[in-house]
């Protein structure tokens, strides 16, 4: 094939008409020769060159099996993939953290299929209709939705309407008055709700309320998750790029020895990840299973409780040492207390991961959990009361291991982890007894 430059320009309009370009070969018909970069190279410019080598890349990535694009915005990196690494969870050099499978983000322990389901909920039209169910009634006249805004039952339609009507019975509010009971209590609904009138209305819209109080349970503390977790990032790159040195100056201490509190901030991040998506994982649990549902409430809200304390920890009290004018006494005490709470907090979410991907499998047939099960996968439960887990929850004293009511176990003073008897060091945190 003898080059000339209306090759060139042949190669450039392919190159610019798209990906085809990839398959580009020889003009001539008696010719079946490939168009190949170092070709390209030659007879194009340095701007068409990099666009055929961007297609040429993008289409290797996208016909390897084993090489994925990262999903992040703005993100040009592509992931291979190890097989055989036990988890379909990857990170990019972007450090943003996605499933293989189904290129949604990271959501050890939850499957695809719940988180599949959890998003098209979260953006369905769904809930608003229930919304709209549960808070608001039709106008009698118009029926279209209204929303009661007031304490008073006198409803007046938005025009061009502008028909008054009785909240409770939906009648018209000029046949209210003291006949009916006065106007803050109507007693023609009353009277029709015993006899069974407004059952079937009325029905719809509890369930229709019950079901939108308990997606909203559920999306309010997934949603709030998220939200602590893009905080613990922002409070991790901020620490890491600025006061691990105004620590390390502070308390007369190098980086190297300071690590321990990169390490409790990237538990942190993780496990918000992982409590986020156990919320989603409650949301699917089916009701009837109640046993199952009482061990996940128990093995999560354990979880929670050490992570709050991690937390805590990690944001308010190391501000007592950022702040310091000078080197604190009591700072190595701060640090074996951070690093035990790091150390104990991933044991629990480790056991509640291993719980959740084993299908709680640790309750029984019976609707109990056995227990070298529970020695095993939880620690020692906390008597704090938790919002919105009062339901069948389990809890125990985090007294002493000797105060405990099973005489085969003792719990850890450090973790409140529930050891068995003949152990002298502690499971969870590796504190002797």
């Amino acid at each position: 094939m003898i080059l000339t430059d209306v090759d060139g320009g042949y190669i450039s309009t392919a190159i610019n008409d798209g990906p085809g370009c990839l398959m580009l070969r020889c003009p001539d018909p008696s010719c079946n020769a490939a168009v190949g970069q170092d070709m390209i190279n030659l007879l194009t410019s340095d701007e068409d060159s990099k666009k055929h080598s961007r297609y040429f890349i993008r289409s290797y990535i996208e016909d390897n099996r084993k090489t994925k694009w990262c999903p992040a915005p703005g993100c040009d990196y592509a992931v291979d993939f190890i097989v055989g690494s036990g988890s379909y969870d990857v990170t990019c050099r972007c450090a943003y953290s996605f499933c293989w499978n189904c290129t949604e983000e990271a959501h050890r322990p939850v499957d695809c299929g719940t988180v599949s389901k959890w998003i098209l909920k979260n953006s369905a039209e769904s809930e608003n209709m229930n919304w709209i169910l549960a808070n608001s009634k039709p106008c009698p006249k118009c029926k279209r939705p209204i929303e009661k805004n007031q304490g008073c039952m006198h409803i007046t339609c938005t025009p061009p309407c502008k028909f008054e009507f009785c909240w409770l019975c939906l009648g018209a509010w000029s046949d209210h008055g003291e006949r009916t009971g006065g106007f803050y209590a109507c007693n023609r609904y009353e009277t029709a709700k015993q006899e069974g009138v407004y059952d079937e209305t009325e029905k719809r819209r509890e369930m229709a309320k019950n079901s939108l109080e308990r997606y909203t349970h559920y999306y309010e503390r997934w949603a709030t998750n998220q939200s602590s977790r893009q905080k613990a990032l922002a409070d991790l790159q901020q620490m890491q790029n600025v006061h691990l040195e105004k620590l390390s100056d502070v308390q007369c201490q190098p980086e190297s020895q300071l690590k321990f509190i990169i390490e409790a901030w990237l538990q942190i991040v993780e496990c918000r990840r992982v409590l986020k998506w156990t919320y989603a994982y409650g949301y699917y649990l089916p009701e009837h299973e109640h046993a199952k549902r009482q061990f996940f409430e128990y093995v999560q809200g354990e979880a929670e409780s050490g992570l709050e304390r991690l937390h805590q920890c990690a944001e308010k009290e190391l501000q007592i040492y950022l702040n310091a004018e000078g080197p604190s006494k009591d700072f190595n005490e701060f640090r074996t207390k951070l690093a035990g709470l790091t150390s104990v907090t991933r044991n629990y979410f480790e056991n509640l991961v291993r719980a959740l991907e084993n299908g709680l499998s640790d309750v029984d047939s019976h609707g109990t959990c056995s227990r070298t099960s529970s020695s095993k996968s939880l620690g020692g439960g906390s008597s704090r009361a938790r919002a919105g887990r009062g339901k069948g929850s389990t809890s125990r004293s985090s007294g002493l291991g000797r105060n405990i009511d099973d005489p085969g176990h003792w719990s850890c003073e450090h973790c409140t982890f529930a050891n068995i008897k003949p152990a002298t060091i502690c499971a969870m945190c590796q504190q002797r007894r």
